[in-house]
């Protein structure tokens, strides 16, 4: 209520000297935000101070939790990183940098597997895959291997590119990269289904100048013979789905050229550029679609829609599932966050591979529905 300087200064102090960690980030709080702490100016006497060892470092953002979402305070702190670390020598290094959006650890390596195959000189930041997901193997490591190092932060300013994955939470970040270091960006959807995959790795070729190897396009050929094969339990099918931007508008698409039908679509981060998109998605083809975003998009809101017009499935994180049980509706788990099952931080949904997963899950809710709804004499052993 007084002012969190002093024991901010202490924890960095505390921080340090027991966890000896390579950079401390810290982000505010809405009662820090009220009272209108500086963050930048503690963190100046904290350095002044000599409580900031040589060679670390202290980051921050500002993330009051009554302003945006948890993606607003995400892009925030990828504002921090690129404001504090990036640096522009003036000698290129021909890389491409990946600015990651508000996906799972395992998606970060999937997009990295794929810019791998195509021979692209990239760097991935943030990259949470081998910390978040990382193994046990029976030996404790306290800062586990992998993620992106400081180097490669401040390599970021003498990239020859900045291709953002998904528009809220990393077009900031870009942004300030050309505006610092001058290095030119351009913003994709996060590569959910077919579309956004093909927009995706089409940039990244661009960019990177390099081919699309016939392993990729295999994996696309596998994408569409699922699609064709398992249309007839696809078409039609009414959806409703919520969560973040980035990845709603992409999946609005890939539903869309699966032929079902995305009628209700809720999302509460605010920005103008989500209405736009899902009239330009959704179009002739869903008329009927309502969707809606920002403080007022809620829950509640998508209940009160679901319980005038049923639907036939629905998508989003574990809050859902009140709703898909309320309603007695097929329910497929995606997004943040996912509180009552496992795999979502092992299994990417992002790239070809990714879409035939998603279209899995979304095939086993509506046929694992057929079955139980059928008669006897109906059941069939091959759907």
């Amino acid at each position: 209520m007084f002012g969190g300087q002093s024991n901010l200064l202490q924890a960095i102090e505390t921080i340090f000297s027991t966890y000896d960690p390579e950079i401390i980030a810290v982000h505010s709080t809405c009662l820090s935000e009220t009272i209108g702490d500086d963050l930048n100016q503690i963190l100046t006497k904290a350095r002044e101070e000599g409580k900031v060892p040589k060679g670390k470092h202290v980051i921050h953002c500002n993330t009051p939790s009554y302003v945006g979402s948890h993606v607003t305070g995400y892009a925030n702190m990828l504002l921090g990183m690129t404001s504090y670390f990036a640096q522009h020598t003036g000698i290129s290094n021909y890389q491409v940098n990946l600015i990651s959006g508000w996906i799972e650890p395992c998606d970060m390596r999937e997009i990295k597997r794929i810019a791998k195959k195509m021979q692209a000189n990239t760097m991935m930041f943030p990259d949470t895959s081998g910390i978040l997901d990382g193994p046990l193997n029976g030996k404790y490591t306290f800062y586990p291997k992998g993620g992106t190092t400081i180097e490669e932060l401040i390599s970021a300013g003498d990239a020859k590119f900045s291709l953002g994955i998904g528009q809220w939470a990393t077009e900031e970040a870009a942004k300030k990269l050309e505006y610092k270091c001058k290095v030119k960006y351009d913003i994709c959807d996060v590569p959910i289904g077919l579309q956004a995959t093909d927009r995706f790795i089409t940039a990244l070729s661009r960019y990177a100048n390099v081919k699309v190897p016939q392993s990729l396009t295999n994996e696309r050929g596998r994408l569409l013979d699922m699609i064709a094969d398992m249309h007839s339990y696809l078409y039609g099918k009414r959806v409703a789905l919520y969560g973040d931007p980035d990845w709603l508008i992409p999946m609005t698409e890939f539903l869309v050229m699966l032929d079902m039908k995305p009628v209700y679509i809720v999302s509460g981060t605010p920005g103008k550029l989500f209405e736009s998109r899902m009239k330009e998605i959704l179009g002739e083809k869903v008329p009927e679609a309502k969707f809606k975003n920002g403080e007022t998009a809620d829950m509640f809101l998508l209940h009160q829609w679901i319980k005038q017009e049923k639907v036939d499935l629905l998508i989003g994180n574990t809050y859902g599932k009140y709703i898909a049980r309320d309603e007695d509706i097929p329910f497929v788990r995606y997004g943040f966050p996912i509180l009552d099952r496992v795999g979502h931080s092992y299994f990417p949904t992002v790239g070809y591979h990714g879409g035939m997963r998603i279209l899995e899950k979304i095939l086993g809710a509506l046929m694992d529905r057929i079955d139980r709804d059928a008669p006897e004499e109906k059941l069939e052993l091959v759907m």
